[in-house]
Parts: structure tokens; C-alpha cells; sequence
């Protein structure tokens, strides 16, 4: 599991690379938690993403209603699979999913 953090003028840019599993939930939650404490739109790139699990994807849907309460987004852009994905799995919908 890799996470790169860019900091730009109006949003985080968080790049997320690798497994993220229940091994990687606590990594995880903790840059999601400071990305949404600096007050600033977070934008997850997840292209290079292998294996992600229900505990990831949890956390991710967990951000984005944090995100929405801190009057902040979180932006995710998905392909039509993975938002099929999301929605099989009861996350719909899903915080901050946009089709890229």
C-alpha cells in the first residue's frame, strides 16, 4: 500500500497505490481523517489500486459522509464497473463516486 498527499490551492490530491485491505484500514482511515481535518475538498485517484476490500471501501463511504458534514466532497472518479461494484454491495449511493 502506497498513499501520496498534494496539497493544492483548492483541494487534496490523495493517490492511493497497491492493496488496501482490512492490513491497510488503519493507514488508510488516517489520511482520509487528516485530508478531511484540512478543510479542503479530497480527490482520490485510484487507478493503481489491486486488491480493495469491504473494510476500504467502508472507510472511503465513511469519508465521504464525514467530508459532506465538514461542508467539504470527496471525489472519486469510477469507472461504471466498480460503481456497479459499490452498488451490489449496498454503498448507494456511494459518497463523491463520479463516472470517469
Amino acid at each position: 500500500m502506497s498513499v501520496t498527499i498534494e496539497r493544492r490551492e483548492s483541494h487534496s490530491f490523495i493517490r492511493l497505490e497497491g492493496d488496501f485491505t482490512v492490513t491497510s484500514a488503519t493507514e488508510l482511515k488516517q489520511v482520509l481523517l487528516e485530508g478531511i481535518a484540512a478543510g479542503m475538498d479530497l480527490h482520490l485517484d485510484m487507478e493503481q489500486i489491486g486488491n480493495f476490500d469491504i473494510t476500504a471501501m467502508q472507510l472511503l463511504w465513511a469519508a465521504g459522509r464525514d467530508a459532506a458534514r465538514a461542508g467539504t466532497k470527496l471525489v472519486i472518479p469510477v469507472t461504471e464497473s466498480v460503481a456497479v461494484v459499490a452498488r451490489e454491495a449496498g454503498f448507494d449511493p456511494f459518497p463523491g463516486t463520479v463516472q470517469g
